[in-house]
């Protein structure tokens, strides 16, 4: 998936924050795009709260509750902040939000990307689930 207008971004965004994104729309690219939009308007650890508690919102509202098969997963949404951020500081600073989208999706689009660090039993774990775990296959240098 590519974006061709910011206005795609835009409404995306807005549909997540006002949690009537369809949820066959909530897919990993729509993660990636949430996740940069919410580290591009705000410093790291605010973003990170918003991202948090705009997910949990969307799923309650979309009646997805967490349980150790499914829903929010603290683990995997610190992973792809982290990523995310790093992006954007290695990003060149010129890039439109579109760009800096479409680049992160291209180099960033492969959603088992995780099971490169994490074992998939740890990371499948409740307690990754519940709380952010260190990786155990390799470190997250980034």
């Amino acid at each position: 998936m590519k974006y061709q207008t910011i206005s795609e971004m835009e409404n995306l965004i807005a549909a997540f924050n006002n949690c009537t994104l369809p949820r066959c729309k909530w897919h990993h690219v729509a993660h990636l795009t949430v996740a940069l939009w919410y580290l591009s308007q705000y410093k790291e650890q605010e973003a990170i709260s918003r991202l948090r508690q705009g997910i949990q919102q969307y799923n309650a509202a979309m009646g997805i509750k967490t349980t150790k098969d499914g829903g929010y997963h603290e683990t995997m949404t610190l992973f792809w902040i982290q990523i995310v951020h790093h992006y954007l500081l290695a990003a060149v600073a010129r890039n439109s939000l579109l760009e800096f989208a479409n680049g992160l999706i291209q180099t960033y689009g492969d959603k088992n990307l995780p099971l490169k660090y994490y074992s998939r039993d740890l990371l499948m774990s409740w307690e990754a689930r519940s709380n952010w775990i260190e990786p155990d296959l390799k470190p997250l240098d980034i």
